[in-house]
């Protein structure tokens, strides 16, 4: 990082263009770092605030933002299915993951709904050097919206991919709408671990002020060659992960995912096609 991006100024006019994240609780959320860092980078007149919705009011919120002149927002945990049918149209990536993790608000008046989660986590792996081979087994933990994108993705990129729900209702669900997906039972799946390459927390088990903040589930039964990838990335180390470090296992943080997902709204809603290196990383890092 160079001390001219920090130093530079937000510019903020009566012509700003106006972005943000909804979810409940959002405190922990970096976007607006991250956003709002890229902002200054490149010069852009605009701004990317936190925007706390609760459930009940998540349509009047998007309308609301919508008409107040936002260009769109990104949506976060619990909002990610509402987002998918509030949207009027839905990019070839939300209809594959069933949730948007992205609305465009366009000047015809229609919302675009995107799934970037996916692809960002996707892409998270790569970077890290850790992608698991074609036809390796993956077990995700959890059925929502954010599940739904990343095993989508990990079908396309050749993975056998699972999952495991607290509710198994939700999880054969998500099998029904992604053929070829297996459902592993909660209360099996930590001595079933032997069977995969990939283990991906999906949910917010383990997320800092989160009400399951202390999951740490056991590994005893993990292969050497496990990754343990948690999409959570406030603590830095969540309890998984810390648990995955001390078993001698490789893992992935959920800060990847979060720069390399956020790139498409960014452009979408501010012109610009931003970079994911190593500055970017490491300003958000700061903030932890």
């Amino acid at each position: 990082m160079t001390a001219t991006d920090t130093a530079k100024p937000q510019i903020i006019t009566g012509k700003a263009k106006l972005a943000g994240v909804l979810g409940w609780p959002v405190a922990h959320s970096r976007s607006p770092v991250l956003h709002n860092y890229w902002l200054r980078r490149h010069g852009v007149d605009g701004a990317y605030v936190p925007l706390p919705v609760e459930p009940d009011a998540f349509v009047a919120a998007v309308l609301g933002l919508q008409a107040a002149g936002f260009r769109g927002a990104n949506v976060t945990i619990p909002h990610k299915e509402a987002a998918f049918k509030i949207a009027d149209v839905l990019d070839h990536s939300a209809q594959r993951a069933g949730a948007v993790n992205t609305l465009v608000f366009e000047d015809d008046g229609k919302i675009h709904g995107y799934s970037t989660d996916g692809a960002g986590f996707v892409a998270s792996m790569e970077a890290a050097g850790l992608n698991p081979p074609k036809q390796a087994q993956a077990l995700l933990l959890g059925a929502g919206g954010a599940a739904r994108s990343v095993a989508a993705a990990l079908q396309d990129c050749g993975l056998r991919v699972a999952v495991t729900n607290r509710t198994q209702g939700r999880a054969e669900e998500l099998a029904k709408a992604l053929p070829g997906l297996d459902v592993v039972p909660w209360n099996v799946w930590e001595e079933r671990l032997g069977a995969f390459s990939l283990l991906v927390n999906t949910t917010s088990l383990g997320m800092e002020g989160g009400p399951d903040a202390g999951f740490r589930p056991s590994l005893a039964h993990a292969a050497k060659e496990l990754v343990v990838a948690d999409i959570v990335y406030v603590p830095r180390v969540t309890p998984l992960l810390a648990e995955a470090q001390s078993a001698g296992l490789r893992t992935l943080g959920g800060l990847g995912m979060l720069l390399h997902q956020a790139r498409l709204g960014f452009e979408k809603w501010y012109g610009v096609n931003p970079e994911v290196d190593a500055a970017t990383e490491a300003f958000v890092q700061e903030s932890f």
